[in-house]
């Protein structure tokens, strides 16, 4: 979020958002005087709190979603609602390693690359059109935190770059 936050060009932050009213991205973003909205998601029916969501965004004027930490399954509803505007940052090269433990999938199954994928949401997990991706190797004795690490940086290069270029197209 902070990367593509500071390294806007192309589009604007309308809006940080988050289920975790106490997730630290929020008060970074209030110090720069962002517009934040936090709903804690817990005890709530998922499409209820998403339509709250997209209440929020709208009044914001928003007209992309890039979904970042954000490790929520979004409803059937929502994502209808929003297609085709909705990316999100994935860490594997996908379609490879869905879902979780991605750096210890591919270390386990002896890849010798990983990496991150941005792509479009859809109702089917990290299974959207792929918008961009970048390789990163993976080293002989690396664990899932070295990985995870390495991972990190090239998300926050490649994230804001797709980012930029898929809402000017």
């Amino acid at each position: 979020m902070r990367a593509l936050a500071e390294n806007a060009v192309g589009y604007d932050v309308a809006l940080i958002a988050s289920n975790k009213p106490d997730a630290a991205g929020l008060e970074w973003a209030r110090a720069r005087r962002l517009s934040t909205w936090a709903k804690d998601s817990k005890g709530i029916a998922k499409e209820a709190f998403d339509r709250e969501l997209s209440q929020a965004l709208d009044e914001h004027d928003v007209g992309t979603i890039a979904l970042a930490g954000f490790m929520r399954i979004l409803s059937p509803w929502f994502v209808d609602e929003w297609s085709g505007r909705i990316v999100n940052i994935h860490p594997s090269l996908l379609p490879k390693y869905r879902g979780l433990d991605t750096h210890g999938r591919a270390i386990e199954a002896g890849d010798a690359v990983s990496g991150c994928s941005v792509h479009i949401v859809t109702e089917e997990l990290d299974a959207g059109e792929v918008l961009g991706q970048t390789e990163v190797p993976i080293e002989p004795g690396d664990t899932p935190n070295d990985l995870e690490q390495r991972v990190l940086a090239a998300e926050h290069e490649l994230y804001p770059r797709i980012l930029s270029e898929f809402v000017q197209r």
